[in-house]
């Protein structure tokens, strides 16, 4: 393998993951939410319509529930999201999306749709439909690897 040529599997997927988190957040700040970041994603990408606890976003996500709960506190500060009372448990609160999170959510899918959609032109759908499987059966290798592990910590 020439290492200039042949770049590692990490390295093709985070320079991919990084080209589309760049326009993600520069075409975020051109529609007026400049203060989102991409510790932000673990709330946005794993919440429910209906608004979720904060230990679901932590088990969705895959990151513990302080650095979810600082995202949470981040974003409810710039007013992307708010706590309410779960009304099934008085004492346990659940985080929704406040309108100008629902429109910044909006707004991330819109982009995410036209970046998929700009990669199945340019390579073909075909190519670009088997890329994306291939990616879900990785990540379906990955997450069944792991847990062997998870099991035994």
């Amino acid at each position: 393998m020439d290492t200039q040529r042949d770049l590692q599997l990490i390295a093709l997927l985070s320079t991919v993951r990084d080209a589309v988190a760049e326009e993600l957040f520069t075409r975020l700040t051109e529609l007026g939410f400049a203060e989102l970041r991409a510790a932000h994603g673990c709330v946005f990408s794993n919440i429910d319509d209906g608004g979720s606890r904060l230990t679901d976003l932590a088990e969705r996500s895959g990151f513990t529930k302080q650095s979810v709960g600082e995202a949470v506190a981040d974003l409810e500060r710039l007013g992307f999201v708010e706590r309410v009372r779960d009304p099934a448990d008085g004492r346990a609160k659940i985080i929704q999306l406040t309108a100008h999170g629902r429109e910044a959510l909006t707004a991330s899918l819109e982009i995410f749709a036209d970046i998929e959609r700009r990669f199945s032109e340019e390579i073909g759908r075909e190519r670009y439909a088997q890329f994306r499987q291939t990616l879900l059966d990785l990540q379906g290798l990955s997450q069944a690897s792991a847990e062997p592990a998870r099991r035994a910590a």
